[in-house]
């Protein structure tokens, strides 16, 4: 039976029993991520938390197992800005040979203010948000077949505006911080969207789809001395104020399209979930229509093609 919950901050969502299936969260350490984990552990499903800080990981865990005591959950170091670490992640799943069934692709960074790149030379919202994903789940692909999985991808409202830098791809000629966060929100789509269109074809049982979160208070625009943000950006200041009013969205009802769209028997591949309310910004998850900057299928190959030759993962399964 469905198991419904409700918060003060968030509307109710019945999320199916997800007793022996196995969850992978990226980002579930913190803000939307923790509160993906906690609903999926909530549900029964046995939750994999890919950490790049061991003892955030731990904390995670206790905060989870404090709401959820039954919670089935697995730390394990993931380093999505390292191609080596993703790929020691993936190897480390496949030895252990169980089906992946739910992907929850959620964490990500957010517009440095100064150009930055990840171990293996890329921008790092690129680098992060996109191409360690699309390695993540080349190196499970054969996990996610086994599961027939469902792979969630969270983008953003900025993959509706801008566009991928082709002639520039890691900003080297020129940097701008919400340019390059779009250009990796929206690749990152055209990636997902191609991933569900690829499995149809080739009969692989994954499906595929998009959720963003509206917008909400995390910790995307806090301070971040790693980015080299070393205070709070006047937007997050500004989104906690809208969002103590209720005129915006909380980490918790932000959490919840990535829920619905992972879990829901509703929810289909190719298609995107966001909050229902006005513009897309709070409520509770709805269907909506997919970005016109995701819906042509010639650039979602061409996303797929360069993401393979960058990243050196291939994307199809044996």
């Amino acid at each position: 039976m469905p198991r419904t919950t409700a918060t003060r901050t968030a509307p109710a969502l019945a999320v199916p029993d997800l007793t022996g299936r196995r969850a992978v969260v990226t980002g579930g350490s913190d803000g939307i991520g923790l509160r993906i984990a906690t609903r999926l552990a909530a549900a029964g499903a046995e939750v994999v938390l890919p950490v790049r800080d061991a003892a955030k990981g731990e904390r995670a865990a206790a905060a989870i197992r404090e709401q959820v005591p039954s919670a089935a959950l697995v730390l394990r170091e993931l380093d999505l800005s390292s191609l080596a670490s993703v790929a020691a992640f993936g190897a480390g799943l496949r030895e252990e040979g169980r089906g992946v069934h739910l992907l929850v692709n959620n964490a990500g960074v957010m517009s440095p203010p100064e150009r930055r790149t990840t171990a293996d030379g890329f921008e790092l919202q690129l680098g992060t948000n996109h191409l360690g994903h699309v390695a993540l789940v080349g190196h499970l692909l054969p996990l996610l077949r086994d599961g027939h999985a469902r792979v969630t991808s969270q983008v953003s409202i900025a993959a509706d505006r801008n566009a991928i830098h082709w002639e520039d791809l890691n900003w080297e000629r020129g940097y701008h911080p919400m340019r390059a966060y779009s250009q990796s929100k929206i690749a990152f789509g055209l990636f997902a969207l191609e991933l569900d269109r690829r499995s149809r074809a080739e009969g692989w049982g994954i499906t595929s789809n998009l959720s963003h979160p509206g917008v909400a208070p995390t910790s995307l625009l806090a301070a971040r001395p790693e980015l080299g943000r070393a205070g709070d950006t006047r937007d997050v200041r500004m989104i906690r104020w809208l969002s103590a009013r209720g005129l915006v969205g909380t980490p918790e009802s932000a959490a919840l399209p990535a829920v619905y769209a992972a879990t829901s028997p509703d929810a289909r591949g190719g298609r995107l979930y966001g909050p229902g309310g006005l513009l897309h910004l709070s409520g509770a998850p709805a269907e909506q229509a997919v970005y016109s900057r995701l819906r042509s299928e010639d650039e979602a190959a061409r996303v797929w093609r360069v993401s393979q030759e960058l990243t050196g993962v291939a994307l199809a399964a044996a």
